[in-house]
């Protein structure tokens, strides 16, 4: 009689169950608890990775639908193929490619509007690092059509916005909390702009200075893994070459010279400042001409493609990114004629694709309209002072410089960028020279910068600092205290405040209730539900002054602790 097979257990199978054990407990408990700080480097290294691919696949992606649709093989020089081309196909592709958009934007945003740094911005600030997905994949989408179909714009804006869709996804998932949250996004930001411009060090600042808009000590490591994940991905792509090729006669004579940068830097800063100030006025003449002729919101960005294609028949410098132009700029083979043209018409074709609702960001544009204006104002310099001169094209990386910066308020990271993106390290102090003085002119005659402005327009009061917008945070219902709290107010004085007509709605905020306390001397005010005409009004509870001001400062406490940790 033969023996039973006994059940026996491989010690590489309990091995493996085990592991299994271990990495399903591990996944619930991050789950449910958040990332320890191991745990969050790991994550932060893969939200870089996967970022640093979106943002390569999003510049791949532009190369070959704009190849495809022009005909060219060559994108880098895509306006002087577009000069052989019949004028029709100039018209009718950006007619075509805004018709698209607007049926995107239409379809998959509430208000057919391009998610762009702006409100990776507000994300940063007021949503625990999360933004909205569904809108910024249609917003992704929209803006590589717009910038495939002669829409003149950037690349940045959509790539850091793609980016945080992915962190957002992530925080999610995670169940990370604001300050986790927060980072994941920096990360995703500083491996976006790294892997898109080859700019490790820039990439990085820009997360921490524009975005988050702090320098905590522990963002800066998990952000910096996560910028140098995205560089290695475009380098893998691209090899380690810089976006500009310069000659090599920027000689400057520093001491004689630098009092020209600096003026320059004031000529850039008024510069950047009209080129915001016209895409704002283009926004806004688009809302008014949108509402005047009833034209349906998904039309609008046709229109602007129209305009566009009227603009590039004549100018076709306009279209796309501009990398080729910017890069006649800084090795000085333009006129100085060509040099104030093409500066004005790029900053109209810039208001079109905006106030048209195309898609697409502001930086690239900036680069492009201050190496123009940086190479103007060089050749003007050097042929008044040609014996204590250096080259016209040293002005023209200055320029570049000191317009990006006050566009974006970033002088930092954008120095560095610019750096990073010509690969020339010797001509620091005169950019520095431009940058300063353009972003101290620029952020006195706007909120900062174009994002930060953009982002008032919509009463988002992010430039004042934590201490005004926190106020906007607060719902006055969730910081009351109700009817049957054991301190609520009592009855007869609720009624004697509405009487007075000292009241406040549930869905205020404390932006609105607490200058209230400030005018009435109150301390409290009902919190009331308004009815119709005639019906006295719900009480829903009593905002008490120090139940306020209490919420107020431990939220700003919060957020030094976490700018200064």
């Amino acid at each position: 009689m033969e023996r039973p097979a006994e059940t026996t257990t491989s010690p590489r199978i309990g091995q493996l169950r085990a592991a299994v054990t271990t990495w399903s407990r591990g996944w619930e408990l991050l789950r449910h608890r958040g990332p320890g700080q191991v745990q969050f480097w790991f994550i932060a290294l893969a939200v870089g990775v996967a970022s640093g691919l979106a943002a390569l696949g999003f510049r791949k992606a532009i190369t070959a639908l704009q190849s495809a649709v022009y005909g060219t093989d060559d994108i880098t020089r895509l306006h002087s193929f577009a000069r052989t081309l019949e004028w029709y196909w100039i018209l009718i592709i950006p007619i075509l490619g805004g018709l698209v958009v607007g049926l995107i934007l239409h379809r998959f945003t509430p208000d057919a509007r391009v998610r762009a740094v702006a409100d990776v911005i507000e994300g940063a600030a007021l949503r625990d690092g999360r933004v909205e997905k569904r809108a910024g994949l249609a917003s992704a989408l929209a803006s590589l059509i717009t910038l495939s179909t002669g829409g003149s714009s950037g690349r940045e804006g959509p790539v850091v916005h793609l980016a945080a869709v992915i962190s957002a996804w992530t925080s999610n998932l995670i169940k990370a909390d604001g300050i986790t949250g927060r980072d994941l996004l920096g990360c995703a930001v500083a491996a976006a702009v790294s892997a898109s411009f080859n700019a490790p060090i820039a990439g990085a600042l820009f997360a921490l200075e524009v975005v988050l808009r702090h320098f905590a000590v522990h963002a800066i490591a998990p952000i910096f893994i996560a910028s140098a994940a995205g560089t290695v991905i475009n380098r893998l792509a691209f090899g380690d070459v810089t976006e500009f090729a310069l000659g090599n006669d920027g000689i400057l004579a520093f001491y004689v010279e630098l009092p020209a940068f600096l003026i320059l830097g004031l000529v850039c800063g008024l510069v950047a400042v009209v080129f915001m100030r016209v895409n704002f006025w283009a926004e806004a003449v688009g809302d008014r001409l949108q509402a005047a002729m009833g034209l349906h919101r998904a039309l609008r960005p046709m229109l602007a493609g129209a305009l566009l294609g009227l603009l590039a028949i004549v100018f076709p410098h306009i279209i796309g990114v501009g990398y080729e132009t910017t890069s006649l700029a800084l090795t000085g083979q333009l006129l100085l004629w060509q040099a104030i043209v093409f500066t004005v018409i790029k900053t109209v074709a810039v208001a079109i694709t905006m106030g048209g609702r195309m898609g697409g960001g502001i930086f690239s544009p900036s680069l492009m309209v201050g190496a123009l204006t940086g190479l103007a104002f060089g050749m003007i310099a050097t042929s008044v002072f040609p014996d204590v001169s250096g080259s016209e094209t040293l002005y023209a990386l200055a320029g570049m410089g000191a317009v990006a910066a006050a566009v974006l308020g970033a002088p930092i990271s954008t120095t560095l960028i610019v750096f990073e993106l010509t690969g020339d390290w010797q001509t620091g102090l005169a950019v520095m020279a431009a940058v300063s003085l353009s972003t101290a002119i620029a952020s006195r005659l706007v909120d900062r910068s174009y994002f930060l402005t953009q982002l008032e327009q919509r009463n988002i009061a992010l430039s004042k600092g934590p201490q005004a917008y926190l106020l906007g945070m607060f719902r006055v219902a969730n910081v009351m205290r109700k009817p049957d709290d054991a301190r609520a107010a009592p009855d007869d004085g609720i009624w004697e405040a509405i009487e007075a007509g000292h009241m406040v709605e549930g869905n205020a905020t404390l932006k609105t209730a607490l200058p209230m306390f400030e005018e009435t001397g109150r301390p409290f005010l009902p919190v009331v539900r308004t009815g119709a005409s005639g019906e006295a009004p719900e009480i829903l509870g009593a905002l008490f002054h120090v139940d306020a001001l209490r919420a107020y400062n431990r939220a700003l406490a919060a957020t030094a602790a976490e700018e200064h940790s």
